[in-house]
């Protein structure tokens, strides 16, 4: 089974999942914006990739405001060495390790419970048709359990990879990783989601009997 089979009821239906930053990225490719204009711009984009990076539910705003915390203290000495949106998703990605650490170390540092998905970690459905927003719900639940069973460092390149199309130059600047390593990582990754999907579909028809 390839990745690829999720792209009918999410990686699809979602297809400005990752893309969207992109058009972000564009309109701030000139002079690097003030705070106020750079959060309305890439707030959405932190919001839904804390999600696919692991943090749960009652966690995300907090960690969402931890993220823009260290990219207003850090803005003065950005200097535009990469994009904006890749810089932000760097922040983002060891904001989330740091969290994902600290939890571990809890005693109820479980799994994400994912009966309720924050409609901010969806993208907008032009239509809000109701019929769509549940099918994409319902999706992102699968999505959000399969990445769940990855390992972390699996679980950030593939999202970077797949969900937020990341090149491996991008990638690997925002992991400190070669783009070598980048790519054996992610075929890994992967492979791994692919198993993960199959016992999370396999659940899914067992639970349904």
């Amino acid at each position: 089974m390839a990745v690829s089979s999720l792209s009918g009821p999410y990686l699809a239906a979602t297809a400005d999942g990752g893309r969207g930053g992109r058009g972000e990225e564009t309109r701030s490719a000139g002079a690097v914006p003030g705070f106020e204009d750079l959060y309305n711009e890439h707030a959405k984009f932190v919001w839904r990739a804390v999600v696919r990076l692991g943090v749960e539910p009652m966690a995300v705003e907090d960690v969402v405001q931890e993220i823009f915390l260290v990219v207003h203290r850090g803005l003065g000495d950005f200097e535009r060495r990469s994009s904006v949106r890749t810089w932000i998703y760097g922040i983002a990605v060891n904001v989330t390790r740091h969290h994902r650490r600290w939890r571990a170390r809890k005693p109820s540092g479980a799994k994400g419970d994912h009966d309720s998905i924050d409609t901010r970690a969806l993208p907008a459905d032009p239509a809000h048709a109701p019929d769509a927003i549940l099918e994409k719900t319902q999706a992102a639940r699968l999505l959000l359990r399969v990445l769940d069973d990855l390992a972390n460092d699996q679980r950030e390149v593939f999202v970077l990879a797949e969900l937020e199309e990341m090149t491996l130059a991008e990638m690997g600047e925002i992991l400190g990783l070669s783009p070598n390593t980048v790519a054996s990582r992610l075929r890994a990754a992967r492979k791994a989601f692919d198993q993960a999907l199959v016992r999370e579909r396999a659940r899914d028809t067992w639970r349904t009997r």
